[in-house]
């Protein structure tokens, strides 16, 4: 009986996806739980408030990414799947899942003090919003590399 490494790469591929989308769903979460209750302070910040509680969910769009990437830009989700290919799906789908999902954490983290700071008064949207994109930046390298293995291990092999 052969190894099926192709079921090897899928198991990668979805936790890829559920630890980016947790993530995202927590960290969406995070910073909307504090809205909900800096709009009790300062109800006309709405606006601000809905762009930092969004700010997390873009984790999830780069689980969905790199899913896109090696199904159909690099084509190496096929029956015809080496060892070596397998391994490199699981290992880039862990990295970009686990980065994720602690990335959109964090930043559900820093835009919720945000959102509890411009609810008590104080200007600091633009700078939270700043101060946001620090988390964002690893789940962006993570996605970079994610399209650095799939174009290291491409066919032909």
């Amino acid at each position: 009986m052969e190894f099926n490494y192709l079921l090897l790469a899928y198991m990668g591929i979805v936790v890829m996806l559920v630890l980016s989308g947790v993530g995202s769903a927590y960290g969406v979460t995070i910073a909307g739980n504090a809205a909900v209750g800096a709009l009790k302070k300062n109800d006309g910040a709405f606006g601000n408030f809905l762009v930092l509680t969004a700010l997390p969910g873009t984790q999830g769009l780069y689980g969905f990414a790199g899913y896109f990437m090696f199904q159909s830009i690099f084509g190496v989700l096929t029956p015809e799947i080496t060892a070596i290919q397998a391994i490199a799906v699981l290992a880039g789908s862990l990295s970009l899942g686990f980065i994720a999902l602690f990335s959109a954490l964090r930043q559900g983290q820093v835009c919720a003090n945000g959102i509890a700071a411009i609810g008590q008064g104080h200007n600091v949207f633009t700078n939270t919003l700043v101060l946001a994109v620090f988390p964002e930046l690893y789940a962006i390298v993570a996605l970079a590399a994610v399209f650095l293995i799939g174009s290291a291990v491409q066919f032909p092999f």
